[in-house]
Protein backbone atom coordinates (compact mmCIF):
# COMPACT_ATOMS: atom_id res chain seq x y z
CA UNK A 1 0.00 0.00 0.00
CA UNK A 2 1.38 3.26 -0.86
CA UNK A 3 2.02 6.01 1.79
CA UNK A 4 0.02 9.65 1.52
CA UNK A 5 1.26 12.43 3.84
CA UNK A 6 -2.27 13.51 5.35
CA UNK A 7 -0.98 17.13 5.72
CA UNK A 8 0.62 20.26 3.67
CA UNK A 9 3.91 20.65 2.85
CA UNK A 10 3.47 24.23 4.60
CA UNK A 11 2.20 22.88 8.01
CA UNK A 12 5.36 20.87 8.26
CA UNK A 13 7.39 23.68 8.34
CA UNK A 14 7.11 26.02 11.49
CA UNK A 15 6.44 29.62 11.23
CA UNK A 16 10.22 31.18 10.84
CA UNK A 17 10.55 34.42 13.12
CA UNK A 18 12.32 37.22 11.50
CA UNK A 19 16.07 37.22 12.26
CA UNK A 20 19.20 39.00 10.91
CA UNK A 21 21.84 37.16 9.27
CA UNK A 22 24.47 38.76 12.02
CA UNK A 23 22.16 37.65 15.01
CA UNK A 24 21.59 33.82 13.46
CA UNK A 25 25.26 33.26 12.41
CA UNK A 26 26.25 34.22 15.90
CA UNK A 27 23.72 32.18 17.51
CA UNK A 28 24.91 29.26 15.19
CA UNK A 29 28.49 29.87 16.51
CA UNK A 30 27.90 30.51 20.16
CA UNK A 31 24.45 27.91 20.35
CA UNK A 32 25.63 25.24 18.28
CA UNK A 33 28.88 25.59 17.97
CA UNK A 34 28.85 25.49 14.30
CA UNK A 35 31.59 26.67 12.20
CA UNK A 36 29.98 29.42 9.73
CA UNK A 37 30.93 31.67 7.61
CA UNK A 38 29.78 34.51 5.34
CA UNK A 39 29.11 34.13 1.58
CA UNK A 40 27.81 36.33 -1.29
CA UNK A 41 24.70 38.49 -1.08
CA UNK A 42 22.19 40.07 -3.35
CA UNK A 43 22.35 43.83 -4.37
CA UNK A 44 19.93 45.81 -6.43
CA UNK A 45 20.77 46.30 -10.15
CA UNK A 46 18.28 47.58 -12.19
CA UNK A 47 14.96 46.83 -10.53
CA UNK A 48 16.37 43.36 -10.05
CA UNK A 49 18.88 41.59 -7.76
CA UNK A 50 22.23 40.30 -8.13
CA UNK A 51 24.11 38.19 -6.93
CA UNK A 52 27.52 40.31 -5.60
CA UNK A 53 29.92 38.38 -7.32
CA UNK A 54 28.80 39.87 -10.44
CA UNK A 55 28.00 37.24 -12.68
CA UNK A 56 24.51 37.48 -14.08
CA UNK A 57 24.04 33.61 -14.94
CA UNK A 58 25.19 33.17 -11.00
CA UNK A 59 23.50 29.20 -10.46
CA UNK A 60 23.21 30.23 -6.58
CA UNK A 61 22.57 34.46 -6.40
CA UNK A 62 23.19 35.27 -2.45
CA UNK A 63 24.22 31.67 -1.58
CA UNK A 64 27.73 30.65 -2.77
CA UNK A 65 31.25 31.13 -1.12
CA UNK A 66 32.71 35.37 -1.40
CA UNK A 67 36.49 33.84 -1.76
CA UNK A 68 37.96 30.67 -2.43
CA UNK A 69 39.81 30.18 0.75
CA UNK A 70 36.42 29.79 2.75
CA UNK A 71 37.40 26.52 4.15
CA UNK A 72 40.09 29.20 6.66
CA UNK A 73 37.53 31.69 6.93
CA UNK A 74 34.95 29.23 9.02
CA UNK A 75 34.99 29.87 12.57
CA UNK A 76 32.96 28.71 15.35
CA UNK A 77 33.56 31.72 17.03
CA UNK A 78 30.68 34.12 17.74
CA UNK A 79 32.93 37.32 18.39
CA UNK A 80 34.62 36.72 14.80
CA UNK A 81 30.95 35.51 13.50
CA UNK A 82 29.80 38.90 14.77
CA UNK A 83 32.43 40.81 13.18
CA UNK A 84 32.38 39.61 9.80
CA UNK A 85 28.74 40.30 9.53
CA UNK A 86 29.19 43.38 11.17
CA UNK A 87 30.79 44.35 7.72
CA UNK A 88 28.34 42.50 5.66
CA UNK A 89 25.44 42.11 7.06
CA UNK A 90 23.68 40.86 4.29
CA UNK A 91 26.14 38.19 3.21
CA UNK A 92 24.83 34.79 3.39
CA UNK A 93 25.03 32.52 6.01
CA UNK A 94 27.35 29.47 4.83
CA UNK A 95 27.53 26.38 7.18
CA UNK A 96 30.85 23.79 6.10
CA UNK A 97 29.64 20.04 6.10
CA UNK A 98 32.26 17.55 7.57
CA UNK A 99 32.88 19.13 10.72
CA UNK A 100 30.32 19.07 13.20
CA UNK A 101 27.83 17.09 11.02
CA UNK A 102 27.26 16.47 7.76
CA UNK A 103 24.15 16.68 5.29
CA UNK A 104 22.16 14.40 3.34
CA UNK A 105 19.99 16.37 0.48
CA UNK A 106 17.14 15.19 -1.05
CA UNK A 107 14.30 16.64 -3.14
CA UNK A 108 11.39 17.84 -1.00
CA UNK A 109 8.78 15.76 -1.58
CA UNK A 110 10.65 12.91 -0.56
CA UNK A 111 11.80 14.84 2.35
CA UNK A 112 8.36 15.25 3.77
CA UNK A 113 7.28 11.75 2.93
CA UNK A 114 10.85 10.39 4.67
CA UNK A 115 10.05 13.11 7.18
CA UNK A 116 6.64 11.76 8.04
CA UNK A 117 7.91 7.97 8.12
CA UNK A 118 10.77 8.90 10.52
CA UNK A 119 8.27 10.28 12.93
CA UNK A 120 6.28 7.47 13.17
CA UNK A 121 9.66 4.88 13.40
CA UNK A 122 10.48 7.55 16.17
CA UNK A 123 13.75 8.33 15.03
CA UNK A 124 15.55 11.17 16.59
CA UNK A 125 16.58 13.62 13.97
CA UNK A 126 18.62 16.79 13.84
CA UNK A 127 17.35 19.57 12.67
CA UNK A 128 16.23 20.00 8.72
CA UNK A 129 16.55 22.66 6.29
CA UNK A 130 14.46 23.69 3.05
CA UNK A 131 15.96 25.40 0.36
CA UNK A 132 14.32 27.65 -2.07
CA UNK A 133 15.77 25.21 -4.81
CA UNK A 134 12.97 22.42 -3.21
CA UNK A 135 15.32 20.21 -1.45
CA UNK A 136 15.44 19.39 2.16
CA UNK A 137 18.84 18.84 3.98
CA UNK A 138 19.11 16.48 6.85
CA UNK A 139 22.13 16.84 9.37
CA UNK A 140 24.03 13.92 10.60
CA UNK A 141 26.98 12.79 12.42
CA UNK A 142 30.13 14.36 10.46
CA UNK A 143 31.64 11.39 8.68
CA UNK A 144 28.10 10.15 7.16
CA UNK A 145 28.51 11.46 3.86
CA UNK A 146 31.74 8.85 2.71
CA UNK A 147 29.30 5.65 4.24
CA UNK A 148 26.03 6.63 1.90
CA UNK A 149 26.85 4.82 -1.65
CA UNK A 150 27.64 1.50 0.78
CA UNK A 151 24.30 2.15 2.86
CA UNK A 152 22.38 2.26 -0.16
CA UNK A 153 23.67 -0.29 -1.93
CA UNK A 154 23.23 -2.73 1.14
CA UNK A 155 19.20 -1.67 0.92
CA UNK A 156 19.17 -2.77 -2.45
CA UNK A 157 19.54 0.51 -4.63
CA UNK A 158 21.52 1.62 -6.87
CA UNK A 159 23.45 4.88 -5.38
CA UNK A 160 23.45 6.27 -9.26
CA UNK A 161 19.12 5.63 -9.35
CA UNK A 162 18.81 8.02 -6.50
CA UNK A 163 18.16 11.74 -6.11
CA UNK A 164 20.53 11.92 -2.46
CA UNK A 165 23.16 13.74 -2.10
CA UNK A 166 25.63 13.41 0.88
CA UNK A 167 27.15 16.06 1.83
CA UNK A 168 30.96 15.98 3.66
CA UNK A 169 34.23 17.52 3.93
CA UNK A 170 35.32 20.65 1.48
CA UNK A 171 31.03 21.15 1.55
CA UNK A 172 28.67 23.74 2.79
CA UNK A 173 25.35 24.13 2.78
CA UNK A 174 23.47 27.49 3.27
CA UNK A 175 22.19 28.09 6.54
CA UNK A 176 18.54 29.83 7.26
CA UNK A 177 17.45 32.93 6.59
CA UNK A 178 19.92 33.29 3.86
CA UNK A 179 17.95 34.09 0.61
CA UNK A 180 18.89 32.48 -2.87
CA UNK A 181 18.23 35.09 -5.61
CA UNK A 182 14.13 35.99 -6.19
CA UNK A 183 13.25 32.42 -5.04
CA UNK A 184 13.03 33.22 -1.42
CA UNK A 185 14.77 31.86 2.06
CA UNK A 186 16.66 28.99 3.39
CA UNK A 187 13.51 27.69 6.40
CA UNK A 188 13.82 25.00 8.91
CA UNK A 189 12.03 22.52 8.60
CA UNK A 190 12.97 21.18 12.14
CA UNK A 191 14.69 23.78 13.86
CA UNK A 192 17.58 23.56 16.12
CA UNK A 193 16.81 22.63 19.45
CA UNK A 194 18.30 21.62 22.88
CA UNK A 195 16.63 18.33 22.00
CA UNK A 196 18.46 18.20 18.59
CA UNK A 197 21.54 18.64 19.75
CA UNK A 198 22.67 15.08 19.41
CA UNK A 199 22.42 14.27 15.73
CA UNK A 200 21.35 11.03 14.50
CA UNK A 201 24.27 8.81 12.16
CA UNK A 202 23.59 8.66 8.82
CA UNK A 203 23.26 5.06 9.18
CA UNK A 204 19.66 5.29 11.19
CA UNK A 205 18.25 7.89 8.32
CA UNK A 206 19.02 6.40 5.49
CA UNK A 207 16.65 3.96 5.14
CA UNK A 208 13.68 6.19 5.61
CA UNK A 209 15.25 8.54 2.99
CA UNK A 210 16.59 5.76 0.20
CA UNK A 211 12.84 4.77 0.13
CA UNK A 212 11.24 8.03 -0.13
CA UNK A 213 13.81 8.96 -3.17
CA UNK A 214 12.95 5.55 -4.94
CA UNK A 215 9.60 6.65 -4.95
CA UNK A 216 10.75 9.96 -5.96
CA UNK A 217 12.68 8.26 -8.76
CA UNK A 218 10.01 5.48 -10.16
CA UNK A 219 7.46 8.48 -10.25
CA UNK A 220 9.60 10.13 -12.68
CA UNK A 221 9.78 6.99 -14.81
CA UNK A 222 6.10 6.75 -14.76
CA UNK A 223 5.37 10.56 -15.58
CA UNK A 224 8.33 10.33 -18.99
CA UNK A 225 5.99 7.19 -20.12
Amino acid sequence: MEETIGVTEAAQIPKQRGEQLLDSAVRYAEERHWDVFPGTWLEPVDGAERCSCGDTACPAPGAHPARPDWATQATGSAVAARRMWGKQPRASILLPTGRTFDALDVPESAGFLALARMERMDLTLGPVTCTPARRMQFFVLPGGAVKVADLVRKLGWSPDSLDLVALGEGQYVAAPPTRVGGHGAVQWARRPTPANRWLPDAEELISPLAYACGREAAAARARQG
